[in-house]
């Protein structure tokens, strides 16, 4: 299934996309794409719907039909840095022997076509592909070898950045992720059954129409399981939690010279099977 939720900012419907790419409307099914929906008891009971039986949604979603973050009310939004193998040789910095793990606040969650708000104050806002994963059912020390029983789903994710604020001004680099705007999430939760290598998806990222980003989860260093399982060992994981799982190279940081956004950029990602992103970016 695609899971997505459509409408106006703040005021989504929960949804579903069907075998011809039209939305079909789920709120007399459930409250929203969140919580106990995303549960495995949840998504059987969505499996077993006719879609033809479901309201059909006026619009073609992400041009004349808003969608929202595929994933309502996220608890956490947890990122791992440094996870692709090529891009900390891009950085300049040691592959890690253990998943570097950071924050981004919920209030940066926004839907897969909204803008990017360049911050006040910012000189290297930057762009990131990456692979979000789902927690469908919710737990604590995880085993590994039970961690894909966990996930709900996969889905596209901009963890833009402000590099700036990350590196260089004191602390964590949870200042330079968290900003408003700098997390586009969805379009759509694709569920675990539809996807046939999770270890090997194809992702990119265009600025301007320009290929800045291409690189596969087949370089991860880490890969889904072990995160699971790993950042359950410091925090429960809770449904409708999201891990974003790390970068491909091609960030602005990594261009030579260094390129960063200012605003009036287009910025257009995806990755296979999981859909594709398109946001505008407004200067300061």
């Amino acid at each position: 299934m695609k899971l997505l939720r459509y409408g106006a900012p703040g005021a989504e419907k929960p949804g579903l996309l069907d075998a011809s790419g039209r939305v079909r409307d789920l709120s007399g099914v459930v409250p929203d794409i969140s919580g106990e929906t995303l549960r495995p008891a949840g998504l059987k009971a969505l499996h077993g719907l006719d879609p033809e039986t479901l309201p059909l949604v006026d619009g073609t979603p992400q041009d004349d039909l808003r969608l929202g973050a595929c994933v309502g009310n996220i608890g956490k939004f947890v990122c791992i840095g440094l996870n692709y193998a090529d891009h900390a040789e891009e950085a300049g910095m040691p592959i890690p022997e253990e998943p570097i793990i950071f924050n981004k606040w919920t209030s940066a969650v926004v839907g897969p076509n909204d803008d990017i708000q360049v911050p006040r104050g910012s000189v290297k806002t930057d762009w990131e592909v990456e692979l979000g994963v789902v927690i469908g059912e919710p737990g604590s020390y995880i085993d590994e070898g039970n961690a894909m029983d966990h996930v709900a789903g996969f889905c596209v994710i901009n963890d833009v950045s402000e590099r700036d604020f990350q590196l260089n001004r004191a602390g964590t680099w949870d200042k330079g992720k968290g900003c408003d705007t700098f997390g586009p999430t969805g379009p759509w939760l694709v569920t675990v059954d539809e996807i046939a290598d999770m270890d090997n998806m194809g992702m990119w990222l265009d600025v301007d129409g320009k290929r800045m980003q291409t690189g596969s989860t087949a370089t991860l260093i880490f890969k889904i399981p072990h995160l699971v399982s790993y950042c359950s060992q410091f925090m429960s994981l809770q449904s409708g939690d999201v891990i974003s799982t790390g970068t491909p190279p091609g960030v602005g940081m990594g261009q030579s010279p260094q390129r960063y956004l200012h605003g009036g950029e287009v910025v257009t990602l995806g990755i296979d099977g999981l859909g594709e992103q398109r946001s505008k970016v407004l200067p300061a």
